[in-house]
């Protein structure tokens, strides 16, 4: 099924303009920096959407060779919004867009809600709301008895400072594995299943990496770049790995790398129990 690594084609990421509704590059045409622009209205599941969807943008763009500045517009709670972001391994922001004013500036993405008005011009990357089903995780324990649901989920869902060492990645999964503009609604149930499956996959990377190396097949190297420059098709992307974890032809060295390689995407920290292995 899949055969020797050749030559591979850069690939070009396209992302749909929610101003205009086409299919646009989200890559500037001539030689530049480009600004990714994330705005949250408020602290909630949405927020963290649009921020995780900023995230993954810069990370396409620079697997694609394009510089990236980053900043965060927020009218409200904005300190704790860079709190969660950290919590769910997004990059850091940068302080102010106008640093950027001399690096050569080529073009402007803005991330936000679809409910949202993006400020100034340049292409719209539209979130779809996120919302909490059920009850919220047993963490909950400050949020006053009036409040949302989904503000006493988000709540338990952030780790505190007292839970320094705690792992948010299987929210990070579970946002990734419904389309950016599809509604979600999360629960405990899903945040499990992210999590059995984070923890199988680190698993396996621990132990594919005890093998000899192999490079990731061009095959599954071309599926992973369609699925991400396709609109950021995130749910793609996590379909390769599934399909690579199953392939019975694929060595175990190449599956180590192809995770790895994805990863640089994901930041789902899958090779973090390299090593951990008995």
């Amino acid at each position: 099924m899949y055969g020797r690594r050749r030559a591979y084609a850069r690939a070009v990421l396209r992302i749909l303009d929610a101003r205009t509704g086409e299919s646009v590059s989200a890559a500037p045409a001539r030689r530049g920096l480009t600004r990714i622009e994330a705005y949250a209205s408020g602290l909630d599941l949405t927020a963290l959407r649009v921020l995780l969807t900023a995230d993954v943008l810069v990370r396409a763009l620079e697997l694609g060779g394009t510089p990236v500045w980053t900043i965060l517009t927020a009218p409200h709670r904005l300190a704790e919004l860079r709190a969660a972001a950290t919590t769910l391994s997004i990059r850091p922001f940068e302080d102010g867009r106008d640093l950027a004013s001399g690096l050569g500036e080529a073009q402007v993405l803005h991330v936000t809600g679809e409910r949202d008005a993006a400020p100034g011009g340049g292409t719209v990357v539209a979130v779809a709301p996120v919302t909490w089903a059920g009850e919220p995780p047993g963490r909950a324990t400050t949020t006053p008895s009036d409040a949302p649901a989904s503000d006493a989920a988000l709540r338990a869902l952030l780790p505190t400072d007292a839970d320094a060492d705690a792992d948010s990645g299987a929210l990070r999964l579970a946002l990734l594995s419904v389309p950016r503009d599809t509604p979600a609604s999360l629960d405990a149930a899903r945040l499990d299943e992210a999590a059995r499956t984070l923890a199988r996959w680190r698993r396996a990377v621990a132990g594919w990496a005890r093998q000899p190396s192999r490079p990731v097949p061009e095959e599954v190297r071309t599926r992973l770049r369609a699925a991400w420059e396709d609109d950021l098709d995130l749910p793609g992307v996590l379909d390769v790995l599934r399909d690579v974890e199953r392939a019975p032809d694929i060595p175990d060295g190449a599956r180590f790398e192809t995770y790895a390689y994805a990863d640089r995407l994901l930041a789902l920290g899958l090779p973090r129990d390299i090593g951990s292995l008995g």
